[in-house]
């Protein structure tokens, strides 16, 4: 399962940079889960991998930050039995993460006025609501 991650289209993590680690996983089971080692961690070296661009490595140490520790981006799986699964898991969770951080920012937001036509609808129409309450009244005040 050593082939490369592709996070976009892109983007592409050579399985060179990724590096795997086996132990024993908790939860489900059984006996089965004392002999093998199904938990994988995947980790990635964000700030010394040569395939992430340098434009690209400095939104995602900033969007990732929390999350690195000395650079490096771990993660757990460990929600199969299978150890192969879980290996998919991982490479998976690191794709769409990668993926989320290499996204470009969202557009800037211009602020904009209401026109003076909206501005007399609303009037309008909170001055009918009014009247329609007022009607309502037993004893109107005017």
């Amino acid at each position: 399962m050593a082939e490369d991650l592709t996070v976009t289209r892109t983007l592409v993590i050579p399985a060179s940079e990724l590096r795997e680690r086996f132990s024993r996983s908790s939860g489900p089971g059984g006996q089965h889960v004392n002999t093998t080692d199904s938990r994988v961690e995947l980790s990635f070296d964000l700030t010394n991998s040569p395939s992430v661009p340098e434009w690209l490595r400095t939104r995602m140490l900033d969007r990732l930050a929390t999350r690195l520790v000395d650079g490096v981006l771990t993660i757990a799986a460990s929600e199969h039995r299978a150890q192969l699964q879980n290996r998919a898991a991982a490479r998976e969770r690191l794709a769409s993460l990668l993926r989320a951080a290499a996204a470009a920012p969202p557009p800037v937001r211009r602020a904009t006025k209401p026109s003076r036509g909206a501005k007399e609808r609303r009037i309008a129409a909170k001055k009918r609501r009014g009247i329609t309450k007022r009607n309502r009244r037993a004893f109107p005040e005017d």
